[in-house]
């Protein structure tokens, strides 16, 4: 090819300059604590046995590239050690100190697996944590240990997290996942400066392709764009009004936009799982009712009297629940398009409730919902001219 790819320099409008690549943040490498992602094979030795060098080996590489980008720009974001299972974060604080490295964020991964291997085929099998703290008592004692440190004044970013660590589960694809998300977005708080979910989509090929439909695959998609439960957390998430307003209760989000809607976005989150003795390859994979649980009662005060319309979707066991969908179909290892059509129509996302509704002067409002073990409910009071 001839002369430079102008994807590769600073176009003239400033999109690829400094101030663009400002808000970058460069993370070193990717989970140099697993030998598989660092050194390529441990030659039948363990892990133990490798951690020093692993570890000296990845300061080095950290000390260059750091010093590299500081030397074009002293702005320019620069951590890790973007290790599985927040592991190393007290050693890169002390190293960085020690050397005197700049460090502006610390990054790693975590999951909520109590027990199994990468597993990439889901042959081992994984088991999810019998912890509700799982996920959240992790990020928020990281946080605890940076607050502690020179680089007290670090950001946090979670670069992976999720219910489990391997490609080949399905609790990705289940139900159980929407208020597994939620539980850890609302208790996680402001610990972390991100989360980042893993991950979109099942387009993930890491450990090859592959060709079912319900693989129990990463994502928030699965290969034929049909929407998972874990989807409608984020979506329900995004719903939220820019304020949100005091709430005590762990389980519950309430918000308002600009234009005065309101939005409370509620679940149940209850671990099913049996335990150590029962993989999630068995447990997720087999059909799973939610049990009920005590109706939820909404109550809202000082809302202006007046016309709403009231929006509210469900997220559980039947209910936008693909995998269910798809089981009931027989669980197809491929897809035909009225197949597809038909579980496209099953997670669409479409309110269980629509209708107007009269707020009157006093501005309260007060409605009970069904509840069973982890569903969700995104509720909206859309205002309406009087």
């Amino acid at each position: 090819m001839g002369g430079p790819h102008p994807g590769l320099y600073p176009s003239r409008d400033g999109t690829y300059g400094a101030d663009e690549i400002r808000t970058w943040y460069f993370e070193v490498w990717n989970e140099p604590n697993l030998i598989g992602f660092w050194i390529g094979t441990s030659g039948g030795r363990s892990y133990e046995d490798f951690a020093p060098t692993l570890r000296a080996k990845y300061y080095e590489l950290y000390e260059h590239t750091a010093h590299a980008i500081k030397a074009v720009d002293s702005s320019y974001r620069v951590g890790g050690p973007a290790t599985a299972g927040s592991g190393w974060i007290d050693e890169m604080l002390a190293h960085c100190a020690e050397k005197n490295l700049p460090l502006d964020f610390i990054s790693t991964h975590c999951y909520a697996t109590s027990a199994g291997y990468l597993d990439e085929h889901g042959d081992a099998g994984t088991v999810f944590s019998p912890d509700r703290n799982a996920v959240t008592g992790e990020v928020k004692g990281v946080r605890s240990r940076i607050d502690k440190s020179p680089f007290h004044s670090a950001e946090l970013h979670y670069t992976e997290w999720s219910s489990s660590y391997t490609p080949s589960d399905p609790i990705h694809d289940s139900y159980h996942s929407a208020a597994f998300i939620l539980d850890k977005m609302r208790n996680i708080g402001s610990a972390a400066n991100s989360m980042s979910y893993w991950t979109f989509t099942d387009i993930f090929e890491e450990a090859g392709p592959r060709v079912a439909p319900f693989h129990g695959g990463f994502g928030l998609f699965n290969y034929q764009d049909l929407k998972k439960p874990s989807f409608y957390a984020y979506k329900f998430l995004n719903r939220l009004g820019d304020v949100e307003l005091d709430s005590s209760d762990p389980a519950l989000f309430v918000c308002r936009d600009k234009s005065g809607d309101v939005q409370a976005l509620f679940w149940d989150f209850t671990i099913t799982h049996p335990g150590p003795a029962v993989h999630n390859q068995e447990f997720y994979k087999a059909d799973q009712p939610s049990k009920p649980k005590s109706p939820t009662e909404l109550k809202l005060s000082g809302l202006k009297g007046g016309t709403y319309r009231l929006m509210a979707y469900r997220v559980g066991y039947r209910s936008n629940d693909v995998q269910s969908a798809w089981r009931e179909l027989g669980s197809p290892s491929q897809l035909t398009r009225s197949q597809v059509d038909v579980l496209r129509r099953a997670s669409s996302g479409a309110p269980e409730i629509d209708q107007l509704i009269k707020i009157e002067d006093n501005g309260h409002f007060s409605r009970t919902f069904a509840m069973r073990e982890n569903d969700v409910w995104l509720v909206e009071l859309q205002t309406r001219s009087p």
